[in-house]
């Protein structure tokens, strides 16, 4: 059997950053969001303390400590979040000038996610007005060739760059969202039609696409629609970046064995419901009341980032349910990886080291992988 890689999503918003330093400050990173969080309530794990510290990821020697771990206990590449708007990028320096810069990284996969959302004001965000958008992620066809032409200039060449049965993995955040932005379905089609010949022509093959469907679950009552338009679009998976994190009665807090086996009903429902293979994806936990005003009274509002609170994780918990997910994913035979997430520290979803539990996390993955 073919064996199954893991990839990890990476969140990078610790180095300093022109944008950031117009709307937060001259020097700001989401470090800061993370050192002000505090517990609220008896029992809450906050403010999260990494065991490295508060590195700057755009520095080549913190990235080349990053990929020498990741690869140490199994992870195989970084998937990175990455912002490129109508007017250029956001976040970038974690690539371009560190893990592009390491010694290391090109013994390491990578690729793109990227993340055509807005970027909103949630570090933090205040209860009332909830994320208010600081820039809209909103393309046009003239923005859209020019965005992936810089992916596929600067990324999509490189050695080291992800390949999911030899085509090259690029993933869309929002579908959904760009098929609005130009134009409709039809306009969509043509416009990743369009980008998959670019690709061919500059001699790199085929393109592998995956977005995270879903999304579209909030946009349609029927996965007739949702399979509809993911055909159409010649999407080739479905990812998740996510757990269920809605829930009709908006407690406080869920455990994290009762978040986990909602993860794994919704992975499988995923197997169900959509026509397209669909990727099995692993979270540590999730927290995001550091990106929220930590004066506030905290409730779930079942909005970003207002939303129940998991407690309760542990290395334990964490490898009990990664090896079910990893078996689910083995045993379904419809994709050759699987994904977690690196570093998103003020959602308490990570897996770099803390000071409660190490390396934990991570050990865990190892001993699953190793088996």
């Amino acid at each position: 059997m073919k064996k199954i890689k893991l990839y990890s999503y990476y969140f990078p918003n610790w180095h300093q950053d022109d944008r950031n330093d117009n709307w937060h400050g001259k020097g700001w990173t989401e470090w800061e969001v993370l050192k002000c969080a505090r517990a609220r309530f008896v029992g809450h794990k906050q403010p999260l303390i990494p065991t490295w510290g508060y590195e700057d990821e755009s520095k080549p020697e913190v990235m080349e400590k990053k990929i020498e771990t990741a690869k140490k206990y199994g992870i195989d590449g970084f998937i990175f979040d990455t912002y490129y708007y109508d007017d250029g990028s956001y976040r970038i320096k974690c690539i371009d000038e560190g893990f592009l810069k390491a010694k290391n990284s090109k013994d390491f996969e990578f690729a793109i996610l990227w993340c055509n959302h807005d970027a909103i004001y949630a570090h933090p965000s205040p209860r009332v007005i909830i994320s208010p958008v600081l820039k809209s992620g909103a393309v046009n066809k003239e923005s859209f060739v020019k965005i992936t032409n810089v992916f596929i200039d600067k990324y999509f060449t490189q050695p080291n760059y992800i390949r999911v049965d030899g085509k090259l993995f690029f993933a869309i955040y929002n579908v959904y969202k760009l098929i609005g932005e130009l134009g409709g379905i039809d306009e969509c089609i043509a416009a990743l039609d369009d980008l998959r010949e670019r690709v061919r022509e500059k001699g790199l093959g085929e393109l592998f696409i995956g977005t995270v469907s879903a999304i579209m679950e909030d946009n349609f009552s029927s996965y007739v629609d949702i399979n509809n338009i993911l055909n159409k679009l010649k999407i080739d998976i479905s990812l998740r970046y996510w757990w269920p994190v809605k829930f009709e009665d908006k407690r406080l807090t869920i455990e994290y064995d009762e978040f986990a086996q909602n993860g794994l009903k919704a992975q499988k429902e995923d197997f169900i419901n959509l026509d397209i293979p669909c990727v099995c994806h692993m979270m540590s936990g999730l927290d995001q009341s550091p990106r929220t005003i930590q004066s506030e009274i905290y409730e779930s509002l079942n909005i970003y980032p207002w939303y129940t609170i998991c407690v309760g994780s542990t290395p334990e918990k964490y490898g009990k349910a990664f090896k079910e997910m990893y078996e689910l994913a083995k045993n379904n035979g419809r994709s050759s990886f699987m994904t977690c997430i690196w570093n998103e520290w003020t959602e308490g979803n990570y897996l770099e080291p803390e000071e409660e539990y190490g390396y934990g996390f991570l050990e865990e993955i190892k001993k699953v992988m190793e088996e």
